[in-house]
C-alpha cells in the first residue's frame, strides 16, 4: 500500500510522442476536466557531430497543445537526462508554463558543474528551474492533482509523477522485459534504486505507468505504457518477488560493462540549466568535451 494519495477513478488524457533519435518518450497529460495541461520530458534535438541544435520533436509538442486548445501550467523533467537534450525553456517560450524538478538538482549541478569546469558564474542552486520540487509535493493541472514522489537511485534527483490512474516514472523502470535503468552514473545508486522502485510498486497493481525511454528488445516495437501489475510480475530485473539482493549484484555488474550514452556531454551542460545552451565569453553557445572527466 503506497502512502502517497491516489484517485484511480480520475483518468488524465495522455498523449505520447515518440524521439526514434533518442528512443525516449515525451508525453503531453491533460486535465479531462479542463484545458490545462502539462508536458513531461520533452526533447531539442542535435546533431552532435554538427553541432546544430533543432526543434522538430519539440515542435510536435508545441503544434498538439495549440491545435488541440491547451493551455500549458507545467514543463516537468523526470530527472537530467544523460542522453537526451531538454526542450523545456523553447517550448516555454511559445506556450508559458512553468519549469518544475527534484530539489536534488543541486546535487547534479554540484557534481557536473566541477566535471565541466563551470565556474562561479555557473549557480548550483537550482535556481535556472522555475520550482524544485519536493517528495509528496501536490501540482494542480487544472483540476487534475500531481503528486511529486522522489525515486532516486538512477540519479539523485529522479521523480516519479503520480496523477489520477497514470504515473510518470522516468528512468526508475522501464517496460517488463526491458527492466531497469543504470544506477553507476554519480550519484546513483543500485540499492536506492531498487527501493524507489518498490515505491512505484506499491501504487495500485492497474496504476498506468509510461516510461521516459523504450528501446524495443528482442526486435519488438516500441512501447511506453504498462501498469504495476504488469511490473510486478513480469519486470525481468525486479519482478516475481526478486530480493534487493540479488537486483543489487545484477545492477552492479551490468552497469560495468555499459558505455557512456551517446549524448551525455551535451545532455548534461544544457539540462541541469533547465535547457538552455551554456555560451562562451563572447556569448555564443558553446559545448566543452572533458577529456577522461566522465
Amino acid at each position: 500500500m503506497t502512502d502517497y494519495p491516489v484517485n484511480m477513478d480520475v483518468k488524465p488524457e495522455v498523449t505520447a510522442f515518440f524521439d526514434p533519435a533518442t528512443w525516449t518518450i515525451s508525453y503531453v497529460v491533460k486535465d479531462p476536466a479542463s484545458n490545462k495541461c502539462a508536458i513531461v520530458d520533452s526533447v531539442m534535438d542535435i546533431d552532435y557531430a554538427a553541432g546544430r541544435i533543432t526543434y522538430e520533436s519539440a515542435d510536435a509538442l508545441i503544434k498538439h497543445v495549440q491545435d488541440n486548445d491547451l493551455e500549458l501550467e507545467w514543463l516537468l523533467e523526470t530527472h537530467v537526462h544523460a542522453d537526451h537534450l531538454s526542450a523545456a525553456p523553447y517550448i516555454q517560450n511559445k506556450l508559458g508554463g512553468k519549469i518544475g524538478i527534484g530539489k536534488n538538482i543541486t546535487i547534479v549541478q554540484d557534481v557536473f558543474g566541477k566535471v565541466f569546469n563551470e565556474g562561479t558564474e555557473f549557480q548550483r542552486d537550482g535556481s535556472q528551474f522555475d520550482a524544485l520540487l519536493e517528495d509528496g509535493d501536490i501540482l494542480e493541472i487544472g483540476e487534475l492533482k500531481l503528486t511529486v514522489m522522489h525515486t532516486p537511485g538512477h540519479t539523485p534527483a529522479c521523480m516519479t509523477y503520480v496523477t489520477g490512474n497514470a504515473a510518470f516514472v522516468g528512468d526508475t523502470l522501464f517496460m517488463p522485459d526491458g527492466g531497469s535503468a543504470r544506477a553507476d552514473f554519480p550519484g546513483g545508486d543500485a540499492g536506492t534504486l531498487f527501493d524507489s522502485i518498490q515505491k512505484v510498486l506499491a501504487l495500485p497493481d492497474d496504476m498506468r505507468l509510461f516510461m521516459c525511454h523504450d528501446y524495443g528488445p528482442n526486435g519488438r516495437d516500441i512501447e511506453w505504457e504498462t501498469t504495476v501489475g504488469a511490473e510486478k510480475e513480469h519486470n525481468i530485473h525486479v519482478g516475481a518477488g526478486k530480493t534487493k539482493e540479488d537486483f543489487v549484484k545484477f545492477r552492479t555488474e551490468r552497469d560495468a560493462q555499459l558505455d557512456m550514452p551517446r549524448l551525455i556531454i551535451p545532455s548534461l551542460q544544457v539540462n541541469m540549466r533547465a535547457g538552455e545552451i551554456p555560451t562562451d565569453k563572447d556569448g555564443r553557445p558553446m559545448l566543452k568535451v572533458p577529456v577522461n572527466g566522465l
